[in-house]
């Protein structure tokens, strides 16, 4: 895959935007379906613990895959050429087939910014383990970031996942050639640890000053999952990045009226912002600033 790449650089980013596109397509099923599914196992849990009757219980089959796509209006099935990504939103005007109901711009949207940060990362990196592992770290930030907006609210099912893939691939640094994204077995126990405990120390101030909760507990875990992805030599560097980006962007909704003062801001997309623009060019920035101070 390395030689064709070289061969023809640009055929192959090609190949991998499509196919990235195509696994956009699936990350918008699971930002949809995972809350869902999270929400209906929470209450059968609740009802086998409780013991208590309970009404208005799903029973049939739900997860991502089954059952098939459907409306959330006229709940008439979307057929497969209906569900093309992007351009089937364009060709049907961004309407639904059936009831002519609208289609959410967030469906194009998460399929091309998948496939734009997927060809950026394999430009970044070249055919590699080192993308692979990138563009699969692209993706689960995607969908938290997603499902973070939608429900305030970062599933173990996503961070953990990327918590122990981090510390899993460091197990296989030393088997790899020297580069930017690997890191040692020590290097990531050492993020996550850090990770996890840096933003528990500040929500646990923040709770004993004001009485209140700053943050939620799916942050101090991405953080540490980004710890262990990335190093803990990284993790000032999206602290610093996702804190400043945050408060930009929370200050212009509320001058703007688009936010209340007391709304709670998702932090988890910042988180994920953060890191992702660190594992490509956290290093270079680092080693810039450094040699800027000196």
């Amino acid at each position: 895959m390395q030689t064709i790449y070289i061969q023809s650089p640009l055929l192959s980013v090609f190949f991998v935007l499509v196919f990235s596109v195509l696994v956009g397509s699936f990350l918008n099923v699971v930002i949809f379906r995972l809350p869902l599914m999270m929400k209906r196992s929470w209450r059968e849990q609740c009802h086998e613990i409780s013991k208590i009757p309970a009404a208005n219980i799903p029973t049939n089959r739900f997860n991502l895959i089954v059952p098939r796509s459907r409306c959330p209006h006229c709940k008439g099935q979307i057929t497969p050429i209906q569900n093309i990504p992007i351009f089937s939103y364009l060709i049907l005007n961004g309407k639904c087939a059936n009831c002519t109901a609208d289609i959410s711009i967030r469906y194009p949207v998460i399929e091309l910014v998948t496939g734009i940060l997927s060809v950026i990362v394999v430009w970044h990196f070249g055919f590699s383990w080192e993308a692979l592992a990138a563009i699969i770290i692209t993706w689960i930030l995607i969908v938290i970031s997603a499902i973070d907006l939608d429900e305030q609210h970062i599933y173990d099912d996503l961070v953990l996942p990327l918590l122990w893939g981090g510390l899993l691939i460091s197990t296989i640094s030393p088997l790899v050639e020297a580069n930017t994204l690997f890191i040692s077995p020590s290097n990531a126990i050492a993020g996550a640890i850090a990770g996890y405990l840096s933003l528990w120390s500040v929500y646990q101030l923040f709770r004993l000053l004001t009485g209140k909760e700053g943050m939620g507990y799916g942050d101090f875990k991405l953080l540490a999952a980004l710890g262990a992805c990335l190093g803990w030599q990284m993790l000032p560097f999206i602290i610093l990045m996702a804190a400043i980006t945050g408060s930009i962007v929370g200050t212009i909704s509320i001058l703007l009226k688009q936010h209340r003062r007391s709304t709670p801001i998702p932090f988890g997309p910042y988180l994920s912002a953060a890191g992702w623009f660190a594992m490509l060019w956290g290093h270079d920035i680092t080693t810039l600033y450094l040699n800027y101070i000196n």
